[in-house]
């Protein structure tokens, strides 16, 4: 009985260490029976994962999106004439990756905060702003790495009185997964992107289409984003949890000439509806909440790959 007690209690120790090892390596689900590897490594400066930390992503992210001119005018003047119509002028970038969307607003006469949680990124956008440096507008363009979870905290010497708008696009809120089942994480960030929007101002913010990622368990390698020739594969994968889609990863192939690129990224599967109904509880009171598919009416797309919201906080 000795033998075998003691037996047990060497496999449940070497569990122990094992499991200890590997959770800064993978994402252990609550419930879920099995550990599964989701992200890369790293962590970043504010303590939420990086999951372009081992710089594999970043290196090869433009190639990703394609070319920049033929990516710009899908969306550019859907997103450049609903700020100016709102009177935009002063936009925060909450997920400015390496500068490509802040880059066209600056372009385009906007004046343009842009962070990241990503340094690997970022280092592209200050490369690019280094670059630039002798014109007026990126003279004066911000960049800072920031978390969403503490950003109001983060940028209050940057408010002055809120921002005209807050964009948070190219289905970057997705990666901030739910960590405890309840959202409650993704809640706050929004909480911190309202608070940093002025009474009257606007919150853009989108994600793929989940429902139909689900419903197929395929995604589109190519969209309104990203549109290179070079992107092989993308594999997906949808992990569930006590019934629940809690997860879903996708697996990038890209190939550029000889070289072959692969990473992999992990994203919270947003619902549509209840993506909505959050922003209608944060954003009380506001009047003005516009879905569009693939930056069109939703009348006008039957399965759009991106919903974009667009959502005017209530004037005080």
């Amino acid at each position: 009985m000795f033998a075998q007690n003691f037996l047990k209690f060497v496999v449940l120790l070497l569990f122990l260490i094992v499991a200890n090892l590997t959770e800064n390596r993978e994402l252990r689900m609550p419930q879920a029976d099995t550990v599964f590897q989701s992200r890369s490594d790293g962590i970043s400066a504010e303590g939420v994962r990086d999951q372009y930390a081992d710089g594999k992503a970043a290196k090869v992210w433009e190639i990703f999106i394609g070319d920049k001119k033929s990516r710009t005018e899908n969306y550019r003047n859907f997103l450049v004439e609903k700020l100016r119509e709102n009177g935009v002028r002063r936009i925060l970038d909450v997920a400015c990756g390496t500068g490509v969307d802040s880059i066209m607003l600056l372009e385009e006469g906007f004046e343009v905060v842009s962070i990241d949680a990503s340094d690997k990124m970022l280092k592209y956008a200050l490369k690019e702003r280094w670059n630039r440096r002798k014109e007026p507008s990126f003279d004066k363009w911000v960049i800072e790495e920031a978390n969403w979870l503490t950003l109001y905290d983060d940028i209050k010497h940057l408010l002055n009185g809120g921002f005209d708008a807050v964009m948070c696009l190219g289905n970057s809120f997705a990666h901030l997964l739910d960590n405890f089942g309840d959202q409650r994480e993704q809640i706050q960030a929004i909480r911190n992107f309202e608070k940093c929007v002025k009474p009257g101002g606007l919150l853009l913010i989108d994600h793929r289409n989940y429902d139909n990622i689900m419903d197929t368990g395929a995604t589109p390698a190519k969209c309104i984003y990203y549109n290179s020739s070079h992107t092989t594969d993308i594999k997906t994968s949808v992990l569930y949890v006590a019934s629940k889609p809690t997860l879903v990863t996708l697996d990038y192939q890209i190939s550029t000439g000889n070289d072959v690129s692969e990473f992999r990224l992990s994203y919270y599967p947003h619902k549509l509806r209840v993506f909505e109904e959050i922003l209608r509880t944060i954003f009380r009171g506001t009047k003005s909440h516009e879905i569009y598919g693939d930056f069109k009416p939703l009348t006008g797309v039957s399965n759009p790959a991106f919903y974009i919201h667009v959502v005017k906080k209530a004037s005080s």
